[in-house]
């Protein structure tokens, strides 16, 4: 659902747009499938106990270019909304711009330096103050699959892009689409992602795709990444073009397809559906990839305010958000888990449970990497620049060489 918006819807939702009065927060963010949905109406909930309404802003689209669009759009026209879902380094640009509202004294009060890792402690503030609140943090590296079509096909879920391609052939050859897949940009570079983990490994994927060093980049290790995510176009049916992730995961649930590559947001859609992890559905980590985590934390950062009355709504919304009933509640219905840290894990699935682990473990050795596939690990204009190289490069028959050298190109001119 990353729909272009023209000019005149733009011109349009902003005319319509309210602003947001006393006692009321208005929230821009993108969370409009079945799981995301009821995660909202929870914080809604607790707003609503609280004596804060929240009016509703939804702009519809997996990876929030939409909303970007329409946030800048109301930010310029001078009637930003009281909070906007915003994440990694476009926090700090936003910051820097000058947008946003300190919540430092709600952190403090509730001792946010203790009860956050640092690692998202750190994207949430800005020159050493808290502007945003995390809600979650997601494990992009996963790999879902129903292994009831495994089951049908003979094949085995794999744990390594070799043996993928092996699997992935028996699902097809027995009348399944093995990769669910939508074409959309932004799926095409969380699959890239998974590959670029999988096959080049932390280091490497620090080096290339988090300080973007150009030797990284030009490089064997980046020859072979696109070897392999070029073989996973044979894997994807004809009709995944504009397709959305929710939709792609749905033909997992349904059957249709074998696998999909996606972060464990897709989590959420199963629930929806009724199934049960280690049963109905399975979630390990991305081919390669077991020993590392890619991270997305999703945050709402706080803009500033013209009257007190909103800006005290708007700390209540903050405090709400880290309190332990939303983390908990949230973190079920979204798929991820709780940004908070000494969180009970009784109500959590086994999937949530081996993410949690996952966490601790790669923040200990090292290969806890943010996702640059989901806005946390480079500028908006590099990001871009992978975005573009790897989605002409997934819908063309180019070479591992050709792709290479778009990166790169890309990459050195979007610096």
């Amino acid at each position: 659902m990353n729909t272009k918006l023209t000019g005149l819807a733009l011109a349009t939702m902003m005319a319509i747009a309210p602003s947001a009065q006393a006692n009321e927060v208005e929230v821009l963010h993108y969370w409009t499938s079945g799981g995301e949905a009821a995660s909202v109406a929870f914080l809604k909930e607790q707003l609503a106990a609280s004596g804060v309404n929240w009016v509703d802003f939804a702009v519809a689209g997996g990876a929030g270019e939409s909303a970007m669009t329409v946030l800048k759009s109301r930010a310029i026209s001078g009637n930003p909304p009281t909070a906007a879902q915003i994440k990694g380094p476009s926090i700090q640009d936003w910051g820097e711009l000058g947008f946003l509202s300190s919540i430092d004294d709600v952190a403090q009060a509730n001792n946010w330096d203790d009860i956050l890792p640092a690692v998202v402690s750190d994207v949430m503030k800005y020159q050493g103050e808290y502007v945003a609140a995390p809600v979650n943090v997601h494990r992009v590296n996963w790999l879902w699959a129903n292994p009831e079509v495994f089951r049908k096909a003979g094949a085995t879920i794999p744990t390594t892009w070799d043996d993928f391609m092996v699997q992935a052939q028996k699902l097809k050859d027995a009348g399944y689409i093995a990769l669910a897949h939508g074409g959309q940009a932004w799926q095409d570079a969380t699959v890239f992602e998974a590959v670029v983990l999988g096959v080049g490994g932390a280091d490497y994927y620090k080096k290339a795709f988090v300080d973007a060093d150009m030797d990284a980049l030009n490089s064997e290790t980046t020859k072979e990444v696109f070897e392999t995510f070029g073989q996973l176009r044979q894997f994807v049916d004809i009709n995944s073009p504009g397709r959305d992730w929710n939709l792609a995961t749905s033909m997992v649930i349904n059957g249709e397809a074998g696998m999909q590559i996606m972060g464990d947001w897709a989590k959420g859609e199963f629930k929806v559906a009724g199934l049960n992890p280690g049963t109905d559905y399975v979630c390990v980590a991305a081919p390669g990839t077991s020993g590392a985590y890619t991270f997305n934390v999703d945050s709402f950062a706080f803009f500033n305010q013209s009257d007190s009355d909103s800006s005290k709504a708007q700390k209540v919304m903050a405090k709400e958000i880290l309190s332990t009933d939303f983390q908990r509640v949230f973190n079920l219905n979204k798929g991820s888990i709780p940004a908070r840290l000494g969180m009970a894990r009784t109500e959590f699935d086994s999937c949530a449970h081996d993410s949690m682990d996952a966490f601790v473990a790669s923040s200990a050795s090292g290969s806890l990497v943010p996702s640059f596939a989901h806005g946390m690990a480079v500028s908006e204009a590099i990001a871009g620049a992978i975005y573009d190289s790897a989605t002409q490069f997934f819908n063309s028959d180019d070479t591992a060489e050709e792709g290479v050298a778009q990166l790169v190109a890309a990459v050195a001119a979007a610096k």
